[in-house]
């Protein structure tokens, strides 16, 4: 039998921000950001890492190369499951 998967509906900013916050956005951005994230940190910082000489610094930029792609692939993911608003503010 197939599974049913609950697509994540959101109306406002708001929503969208505690879907990704709870986790909703984890199964699709998380491979997504991992594959990005270590691909930019190769060619980045490995020759740093590589040479011994790795500083808060470019631990911290390793940690961006990650979280940036995991912010873009959760807004693509949350954009396809926006449900308009019917009323015009």
């Amino acid at each position: 039998m197939a599974e049913v998967v609950a697509t994540a509906v959101w109306t406002t900013r708001i929503e969208a921000v505690g879907l990704i916050l709870r986790g909703r956005t984890v199964r699709t951005a998380g491979p997504i950001a991992l594959i990005v994230g270590t691909v930019l940190s190769v060619v980045n910082q490995a020759e740093v890492i590589i040479s011994g000489h790795p500083t808060v610094a470019t631990w911290a930029r390793i940690m961006v190369n990650y979280l940036v792609p995991f912010v873009v692939a959760s807004v693509a993911y949350l954009s396809a499951c926006r449900r308009l608003s019917t009323s015009r503010r």
